[in-house]
């Protein structure tokens, strides 16, 4: 292992808070293969970099020796996660939770090593619980406790409702700290409070208490609003690696550093030299190329890397894409927008008929794969590089 003092440097990259770190630095100090847990609900059978962040901070973990624990959230996945939410969440059922479970593994083994990767279920003890064992360890928290959690706060004095069952959500994910006996858990800054509750429960039954390390929501490509899929603004770790580069060349010069930080697997001397190599008068570009083969080689391979990056030249540079592209904002209210119009309110085309002519013959392009459908409909909130022809470029957002 490193060094204690590196290896608390590499955990904390790109971390928002440690709770608490003197401990840490204690179960650091004893040599011992630490339990790391992060678990995750399959709500969705896709995951996306946003998605990844936390998965990451397990890598750097298991490169430092400890024991990670994938925690499959199937039961807690019935209950549904109200965090952030003002409503009642619908639970899911037994069977879509399996059907998005079966996808992770394959997913999350392309950042972690299967070899040295515990993969676990929550159903396993949750189940076993009864009602007899559930009444029991919701005797270990109050209602009072649980409206300290801002979004439940919110809802009780906006006169909101709020399902009995949203409470046993935290209840459960705190309980699975308890059976795994873990000594760190991870999480969004979402999770925060779900993570304390774990830390006290732990405390409860006479455990040590797990560390807590919770990692920033990652913004989406347009900058602004963490990146989802209902906003149009991710990129898919399953997406073809084509799609994968062109949307990280796409993100603005000071939001790459975000995403280096948050996803690279550079090491922190290799950041510091590309940070230093930019402010001498680097590209930022041939900084971001690096930082988008890395993305492309971890979900596909090297040689697809190179592929995607021959073919990202030959469409933008060859074709002499301007070094500063425009940043052009196109109100719409926060609604949809069709290509049709974008292009003319974008300024691109000096009207409909002209966008539609230039998308029958070829001529319109999206972060640069080419546009065939006129009917396209374009996110608001998700920022695209636009192409019209060889010359005419814009970075355009629907506002």
């Amino acid at each position: 292992m490193s060094s204690l003092t590196e290896a608390l440097a590499i955990i904390k990259r790109g971390c928002d808070e440690l709770l608490v770190e003197s401990e840490l630095i204690e179960k650091l100090a004893t040599g011992r293969k630490l339990n790391i847990k992060l678990g995750m609900d399959p709500t969705a059978p896709d995951l996306h970099l946003g998605h990844t962040v936390v998965i990451n901070k397990l890598r750097h973990f298991q490169d430092l020796g400890h024991h990670i624990q994938f925690l499959i959230g199937d039961f807690t996945g019935m209950i549904g996660d109200p965090t952030g939410r003002n409503v009642t969440r619908p639970p899911l059922s037994r069977e879509q939770i399996l059907a998005n479970a079966a996808t992770y593994r394959e997913q999350v083994f392309k950042i972690l090593d299967p070899e040295k990767t515990e993969i676990l279920f929550n159903s396993t003890w949750s189940d076993q619980l009864g009602a007899q064992g559930m009444i029991r360890l919701a005797s270990r928290y109050t209602v009072a406790r649980m409206l300290e959690r801002d979004d439940f706060s919110k809802r009780f004095k906006g006169n909101q409702p709020i399902a009995i069952h949203e409470f046993l959500y935290p209840l459960m994910q705190g309980y699975d700290s308890v059976a795994m006996k873990s000594d760190v858990e991870l999480g969004g800054t979402d999770q925060k409070f779900n993570l304390l509750v774990g830390r006290e429960l732990q405390k409860d039954f006479g455990q040590p208490q797990q560390c807590i390390l919770t990692l920033p929501l990652l913004e989406g490509l347009d900058g602004t609003n963490k990146m989802s899929k209902s906003l149009g603004n991710y990129v898919g770790i399953s997406e073809p690696a084509a799609s994968i580069f062109g949307k990280l060349m796409s993100v603005s010069d000071d939001l790459m550093w975000r995403y280096i930080e948050l996803l690279s697997f550079a090491s922190n001397a290799t950041v510091a030299g590309w940070k230093r190599e930019g402010e001498q008068g680097a590209n930022p570009r041939d900084i971001k190329v690096k930082f988008a083969k890395e993305i492309v080689a971890r979900f596909h391979d090297e040689k697809a890397a190179r592929d995607a990056e021959e073919a990202f030249v030959r469409r933008f540079r060859d074709g002499a894409m301007p070094e500063d592209i425009a940043a052009i904002n196109v109100p719409n209210a926060g609604k949809p927008l069709g290509i049709l119009q974008v292009l003319k309110s974008s300024g691109l085309c000096a009207s409909t008929s002209e966008a539609m002519r230039m998308i029958e013959q070829g001529g319109v392009r999206i972060d640069g794969e080419r546009v065939d459908d006129k009917g396209l409909i374009i996110p608001p909130d998700r920022t695209i590089v636009l192409q019209v022809g060889k010359r005419k470029f814009a970075r355009v957002t629907i506002t």
